[in-house]
């Protein structure tokens, strides 16, 4: 059995640090947030703290289950949520020496988990790893290497996050017109004939539950950074387009994506939702919400009412597909069926947004063993801790589309260590420091 117990207090960070850095237990969405974002340039980011490079990454046999007891390279037995998201993102960067990849949403993913998990530690190697990342795809001009807006991919604005971060820690002007080509993406961006953002140029009239969380919290930063105050009721509307067209009455669960043509081969004819509640798809969705909300603005009281009663309502339908180990599986609704599985990445971005709502307030205290179970189901079943010490996060959903039936979904490969598991990872890890809990 996982014992919870108080995190020692000198674990956490001050309180007036993680109010400068978007971190604080009430809601932020003033321009005032912004600004004082803006002076954590004065943080000694000088130089970039190297990580070795030299530890063998080839293939190991993992032990069976993870060990809880194993220590971390600072010698604090890997049983805090601190010591335990730390080793997994020593990990990442032992296996991913100097920046994790190029330009795409996988990489934007876990560096938010970076950047999430560096606000609460103040480990600066994980500050100099988001950094050296951008800076190897963004040129001193702004141009982004691999960035085409022609494409018209949402999943392509998700890095943008770590752009306006990084500006609003260094000033330095680079990231903001990188930025600008982001925005300008999303002016230009095709919309069904309500206004809701096509999820790729190359899928016309589809949105999908992924896209919301690949262009909503890049929109409504920008929107707050920099004065669109226009572009609220914009956000608003996708997040809210998007549980309408997909929701489906009967379990409160939304579909993986809407097609407003109806002509996709898995667009039901009626409803032209997609057949099947993917595990990911909503936890994406959920994960938008919490972020959007972080900078949604606070004097827009009954817009940002929706958005939580929408999470609220988002949380409480998936509390009774989680299993009796913690998780949640693949395709969401049909827990404990042969040809369906436990699913890591689902499993962690409900996690990050259950704890965020419940220290935001948007959810209730009554979440909590949900939560509890949730971070040591996540821990005891997905992560694995190899012979050559390294952490491995295991059974993530391989990159996945819309499908058109049940079998497609089960059907994925579940791999290890992939980005869209490792990003939510460290993102929940950060989440329960704030908690002060033990795994």
């Amino acid at each position: 059995m996982n014992r919870l117990i108080k995190l020692p207090k000198t674990l956490l960070v001050a309180a007036p640090l993680l109010v400068l850095l978007g971190c604080s237990g009430t809601d932020t969405g003033s321009s005032s947030s912004v600004v004082a974002t803006l002076t954590s340039a004065s943080l000694a980011h000088s130089s970039l703290a190297s990580v070795s490079s030299s530890s063998s990454v080839s293939s190991v046999s993992p032990v069976s289950s993870f060990n809880s007891s194993a220590s971390s390279s600072a010698g604090e037995p890997l049983t805090s949520a601190q010591s335990v998201a730390l080793k997994m993102a020593e990990s990442i960067m032992t296996r991913n020496p100097n920046s994790y990849g190029g330009w795409n949403y996988e990489t934007g993913t876990v560096l938010r988990g970076f950047e999430e998990l560096y606000k609460v530690t103040q480990d600066v190697r994980l500050f100099n790893y988001v950094k050296s990342t951008v800076d190897s795809v963004v040129s001193a001009s702004g141009a982004i290497n691999g960035f085409k807006e022609s494409d018209y991919n949402i999943d392509e604005v998700k890095q943008g996050t770590s752009l306006l971060y990084l500006y609003s820690v260094t000033g330095e002007e680079r990231y903001k017109q990188a930025a600008d080509a982001l925005r300008n993406q999303l002016a230009n961006h095709p919309r069904t004939h309500d206004g809701g953002f096509w999820h790729k140029n190359k899928y016309p009239w589809q949105m999908w539950l992924d896209g919301l969380y690949m262009g909503q919290p890049f929109y409504v930063q920008y929107s707050l950074m920099f004065a669109e105050t226009s572009n609220f009721d914009d956000v608003y509307k996708q997040l809210t387009l998007m549980e309408k067209h997909s929701l489906d009455p009967k379990t409160g669960l939304l579909y993986h994506a809407w097609d407003e043509s109806g002509d996709s081969s898995w667009a039901n004819a009626t409803t032209h939702q997609s057949p099947v509640f993917w595990g990911r798809s909503i936890g994406w969705y959920v994960m938008a919400l919490v972020d959007v909300l972080d900078y949604f603005p606070v004097e827009r009281t009954e817009q940002r009412q929706v958005l939580i009663d929408v999470l609220q309502h988002q949380i409480a339908a998936l509390a009774p597909f989680q299993d009796e180990d913690g998780v949640w599986w693949q395709v969401t609704d049909r827990v404990g069926d042969s040809a369906n599985w436990q699913e890591s990445s689902a499993t962690a971005m409900y996690v990050y947004a259950v704890a965020k709502g419940m220290r935001k307030g948007y959810l209730g205290q009554e979440h909590t063993a949900m939560l509890n179970k949730g971070w040591a189901g996540l821990n005891r079943l997905f992560v694995v801790q190899n012979t050559n010490d390294l952490l491995t996060l295991t059974q993530t959903c391989e990159g996945t589309g819309v499908g058109s039936s049940y079998s497609f979904y089960v059907g994925r490969r579940a791999v290890d260590n992939d980005h869209k598991g490792l990003g939510p990872y460290l993102l929940a890890g950060a989440e329960m420091i704030l908690r002060g809990v033990y795994q």
